[in-house]
This record gives C-alpha cells, sequence and structure tokens, in this order.
C-alpha cells in the first residue's frame, strides 16, 4: 500500500573523515546518512528503533538504492529529507533525499525496504499500532 507521509528532514555536516582522496564524499557515507534520517524519522513518530526491539521487532535492510546526483564536500550542510513511502503487512520503504542547505542541491536519492522480522530472524506482521504510527 503506497503512503503519503510527511518528510522530515535531519541535519548532517560532512566531516573530513568522510571525503575521500580527491575531496568529496565516500559514496557509502550516504547510505549512513539514509540510517541517520531513518533513525530521526521513526523517533519523530514516537517510535524509535529502541521501543521497536523491546516490542521484538527488528526491521532489517532488505533492499537499498542510492543515486548520485552531485558531490558534497568537506564542511557542507546537508539535510537528509526522509518519508515513508510505503507500509505493508511485513516490510516498510523509506525514501531518501539529501540536499545541500547552501544551495539546495540535490546530491543524492534513494530507497530502502526494511522487513519485519523477530529476534530469531523469522519474518513477522508489523502490528497496526506500528502502522499507525509510520503512515500519521
Amino acid at each position: 500500500m503506497t503512503e503519503a507521509s510527511p518528510e522530515i528532514a535531519t541535519a548532517v555536516r560532512v566531516r573530513y573523515a568522510d571525503t575521500d582522496q580527491m575531496g568529496v564524499v565516500y559514496y557509502a557515507n550516504y547510505l549512513i546518512w539514509f540510517e541517520v534520517g531513518r533513525n530521526e524519522y521513526l523517533r519523530a513518530v514516537g517510535y524509535p528503533y529502541s521501543k521497536l526491539e523491546s516490542e521484538d521487532i527488528r526491521m532489517p535492510v532488505a533492499e537499498a538504492t542510492c543515486r548520485y546526483h552531485a558531490p558534497a564536500r568537506y564542511d557542507d550542510v546537508l539535510d537528509v529529507r526522509t518519508r515513508i513511502a510505503e507500509v505493508g503487512n511485513a516490510s516498510v520503504r523509506f525514501t531518501y533525499r539529501i540536499v545541500r542547505q547552501a544551495d539546495a542541491r540535490l546530491l543524492a536519492s534513494g530507497a530502502t525496504r526494511h522487513a519485519a522480522v523477530d529476534p530469531g530472524g523469522r519474518p513477522c506482521r508489523i502490528p497496526e499500532e506500528v502502522k499507525r504510527c509510520l503512515r500519521a
């Protein structure tokens, strides 16, 4: 089921350690920033990972995509704009846009799909209360 969710922005500053020898952000760091955005999104809707885990729900990444539009560089301040694109019975799909604050340029976009599993790694249904929070 496709959902229309609010977009939540989380600011991150590019550290020197985030860049490669060419002076641009190393490509894998965008996936880390997706995780930062996802954590803050869940926190904002009242269901941080710690609460999910206390209810024996885990949400491992089952699929990830990232498209790079322009490079980020040291000391850039970026907005990781996160939203939920879909909430299913046993999975959630987040979408992301990483935008440089100084000029609003889109630097990267992508998505992650997460499977709901129990502590033993077996697929499980997402409880209705969690779905309601995610769709809010």
